[in-house]
């Protein structure tokens, strides 16, 4: 399951272009016989802020997820929230996983630039501190590493990625998904 935002679901895209499709694709596509099957699991919520994230955590569980890529924090940036909110929202959804011993990737967010240094310092180090604490948690530094500021990757907006943009966040964070999923205990080939 991704839990995530705005970039998780998919925003200004096709249906099927989105994160969620194209990493399911992706790992269908690296499986081999014997390997268990994926589905990826869409929990993404255009606007969502890591607080909106942790409110709607446990309807999401509903669903089961074997491991959950956390997706979050573009938003609490956008709005320059306090990134102590931050800290604390991502840590009550860690806890909560770590509770039910789900295997988490956690996906880094960077402040825009216009907040000014010691904005963008608190806020990343945020994501690098609960990566420090939680050494059993998969940590990827930065979710649109590659595709952030690149006007031929993102929309016209130029905070959400555009289908060749979002190609390059799913190529680019598939090895830390796929060393989430060999956390997970063997299941049945399909």
């Amino acid at each position: 399951m991704v839990l995530g935002d705005s970039l998780t679901a998919g925003y200004g895209l096709p249906p099927g272009q989105g994160f969620v499709p194209r990493l399911e694709a992706a790992l269908r596509a690296e499986r081999r016989p014997g390997d268990r099957p994926v589905q990826v699991l869409d929990a993404g919520v255009s606007g969502d802020t890591s607080a909106g994230g942790l409110a709607r955590l446990d309807w999401a569980l509903a669903d089961r997820p074997d491991a959950v890529l956390v997706e979050l924090g573009g938003n609490d940036a956008l709005r320059a929230l306090p990134p102590r909110e931050l800290r604390a929202n991502l840590a009550a959804i860690l806890d909560r996983l770590a509770a039910r011993n789900i295997p988490v990737l956690l996906a880094g967010m960077l402040a825009p630039p216009n907040l000014g240094a010691a904005y963008a310092g608190e806020f990343a180090a945020v994501f690098e501190n609960l990566s420090r604490e939680r050494p059993e948690m998969i940590f990827y530094p930065f979710f649109l590493d590659g595709v952030a500021a690149d006007p031929a990757l993102n929309q016209p907006d130029g905070i959400h990625p555009n289908a060749r943009g979002v190609g390059e966040v799913v190529r680019r964070i598939l090895p830390a998904v796929e060393s989430l999923l060999e956390r997970l205990p063997p299941g049945p080939a399909g």
